[in-house]
């Protein structure tokens, strides 16, 4: 049982979504002081707490909600608990940072290592099982100098294998849905290793299971000495995030935590391309995608990513937009909240998705001519919606239409020049937000303007309402 020891554990999170709170408030609670414990490092408490203080527990909450970026309560919201409800990794996640290592003691010290695929899953070929397997480790060996080798017979280095439950290592499998997969660190004996619960659907490439790919080379990172990364872009980030094999890239933060281990690739022609950096909240020069508000907080949106800004926590909180709406699309060209609605749409291209909280509204996602635009409408550059008037303006070039909430169709008139409402707008609106005033973005600055005089206040920049992390 040696190598138990040496070795550590890792699970591969599934993403999955809000669930009303449980009537059994004392079960719930029960489960979330074992959830904080074990991943967490909550402690038991003796005595009683100091007045004034927090208690450990909702000390402890707060950790957990700042690490998934939710809101900072300190208690025991719907949110939280379906988000410890989640099927997730087994290791504890308060010490994670954006890539992270099991340190130089769990790396194999050596380059040219072997894999050896023991089972097969039934829910896939076996040549999509091993290129899926091939894909995945040949992903890590772009960019370091690793080698991967197939043995048919005998130990490998990597031994990958399907089973369900108990299925040997003293680690049981969770049924379907649950724990994806693990993985052990480099050590002796079962170090390295890959297990995957076969009680799940695994695909080649559709969305309606899990991607084995995906799955497989998010494990492989463990098998190589990685660890969980904060950083929602990266591959080792410990949700499931749905991607197309065909295109898949490992993010920076992947890049640096690999090279950090095993340093880069010496090939100059094997590397391939890279993704594109997470986006930084800090960074002067972002020009943001679309920007919201959502039931009280602020939803700013860049590339697949989007922060959430709200009053209780200093910093935004920055997640992947299809981990939070998994029918959302990856990127949009703009977004507006109708609190008549209590409802979120997001537009991109000729298409718009209605979600109310995480649901996709029934009947979506539509042609944007639902709104009354016209079918020569390609996309809209922004949208800004006034819940006084229940006007929603949409931004298309350097005109806007102005749509009527009650009357469900486009005001008279329009659509008209920007510049002739707004004066001084003469740039492309690239997002807008409502908050008092209208704000109405182009590129890397704001400009703030009345809603009922249309008069120019100031010109600020990004980081007014989208406070910089660090």
């Amino acid at each position: 049982m040696k190598t138990f020891a040496l070795s550590i554990l890792l699970s591969l999170a599934a993403a999955v979504y809000c669930l009303p709170l449980s009537q059994d408030s004392a079960q719930d609670e029960s489960f979330a002081e074992n959830y904080l414990k074990r991943f967490f490092n909550l402690k038991e408490q003796h005595g009683p707490v100091h007045r004034g203080g927090l208690s450990p527990m909702t000390k402890k909450l707060m950790d957990m909600q700042r690490f998934f970026g939710l809101q900072i309560t300190g208690s025991l919201d719907a949110e939280t608990l379906a988000t410890m409800k989640k099927p997730r990794c087994g290791v504890p996640d308060e010490n994670v940072a954006s890539y992270s290592t099991f340190g130089s003691e769990f790396k194999w010290q050596k380059n040219d290592l072997t894999y050896r695929i023991e089972n097969y899953t039934p829910d896939m070929s076996v040549p999509e099982v091993d290129d899926s397997i091939d894909k995945a480790l040949q992903l890590w060996a772009r960019i370091t100098p690793l080698t991967f080798t197939r043995l048919y017979s005998g130990t490998a280095d990597i031994m990958i294998s399907f089973g369900r439950l108990q299925h040997g290592d003293y680690y049981p499998f969770d049924g379907p849905d649950g724990t994806l997969a693990h993985a052990f660190a480099p050590a002796p004996g079962i170090g390295g290793d890959a297990h995957f619960d076969d009680d799940e659907y695994f695909t080649f490439r559709s969305n309606r299971g899990y991607v084995l790919f995906m799955v497989a080379a998010h494990e492989f990172g463990h098998s190589l000495g990685l660890s969980h990364s904060t950083d929602p872009g990266a591959l080792m980030y410990p949700l499931y995030s749905f991607n197309n094999p065909d295109t898949y890239v490992l993010s920076r933060d992947d890049i640096q935590g690999i090279q950090s281990l095993y340093g880069p690739n010496k090939d100059p022609i094997k590397p391939g391309p890279t993704a594109p950096p997470t986006p930084d909240a800090c960074d002067p020069n972002m020009v943001l995608d679309a920007v919201t508000t959502l039931r009280g907080e602020t939803f700013f949106f860049k590339d697949r990513f989007f922060w959430r800004s709200y009053s209780q926590n200093s910093a935004p909180q920055q997640s992947l937009i299809q981990n939070f709406w998994p029918d959302a699309p990856v990127s949009i060209d703009a977004a507006f909240e109708s609190r008549q609605l209590d409802t979120v749409f997001l537009f991109k291209g000729q298409k718009v998705w209605a979600f109310r909280a995480y649901d996709l509204v029934q009947g979506y996602p539509k042609s944007i001519s639902s709104f009354g635009l016209p079918k020569t409408v390609e996309e809209i550059d922004a949208a800004l919606h006034d819940p006084e008037s229940g006007k929603t303006l949409f931004f298309v070039g350097s005109m806007y239409y102005r749509y009527d909430e009650t009357s469900k169709t486009i005001d008279q008139g329009f659509p008209k020049r920007v510049d002739e409402t707004f004066p001084g707008m003469t740039s492309k609106v690239t997002a807008a937000l409502y908050n008092r005033f209208a704000y109405l973005y182009s590129g890397s600055v704001m400009y703030e303007f009345s809603m009922r005089t249309r008069r120019l206040f100031r010109v600020l920049d990004n980081s007014y309402f989208l406070r910089c992390g660090y």
